[in-house]
């Protein structure tokens, strides 16, 4: 039994899930399940916008898309889950913010924050690791969540369903009580 790990941006995963180069792929993304694949949706949160100390927005609890329009903006590039959500709600209201920067690791959308060049655009997990240098706020009008998620198409080898099986022990949701 053989495992291979690759790293890619969501869609280029996906396409190769579909075309049967990569048998299972955790990817970011907007809709609970690509057409044509199989998901275990493993985090759904929101996103949020991060601030230094000192950044005109960094007291208010909750901001609009609108509100980050008169801000340079750091994020995920284009076919990341995050990006492709904040796309998204953009576009539902007509508003072309100015993505000032794009970087593929949240460490480095972070750092551009905290240093003041542009305001970040997380998940509020990710925005949790950098609370001791910058300040998640509400991005109250996006309401679609962003998702983390393993998708398949067929889970034929053997290691891929013991993979599956694992991932949905794993992350299953407690239930009541």
């Amino acid at each position: 039994m053989e495992i291979s790990l690759r790293e890619d941006n969501s869609d280029r995963l996906v396409e190769g899930v579909r075309a049967g180069a990569v048998d299972l792929a955790l990817i970011g993304t907007a809709a609970a399940t690509p057409d044509g694949l199989d998901a275990l949706t493993i985090i759904s949160e929101r996103l949020v916008a991060a601030v230094p100390a000192g950044h005109p927005l960094a007291t208010r609890p909750r901001v609009t898309l609108r509100d980050l329009g008169a801000y340079p903006i750091v994020c995920m590039p284009p076919g990341t889950g995050l990006r492709t959500v904040f796309d998204q709600a953009c576009a539902a209201q007509s508003l072309q913010p100015v993505i000032a920067l794009q970087a593929s690791a949240a460490d480095a959308i972070a750092d551009l924050a905290a240093r003041g060049l542009a305001v970040a655009i997380l998940s509020d997990s990710m925005a949790a690791h950098y609370r001791d240098r910058l300040t998640a706020l509400t991005i109250e009008d996006v309401e679609i969540p962003a998702l983390l998620a393993l998708v398949w198409r067929s889970p034929h080898s053997p290691a891929v369903r013991e993979l599956l099986a694992y991932s949905r022990r794993a992350f299953a949701e407690p239930g009541p009580g």
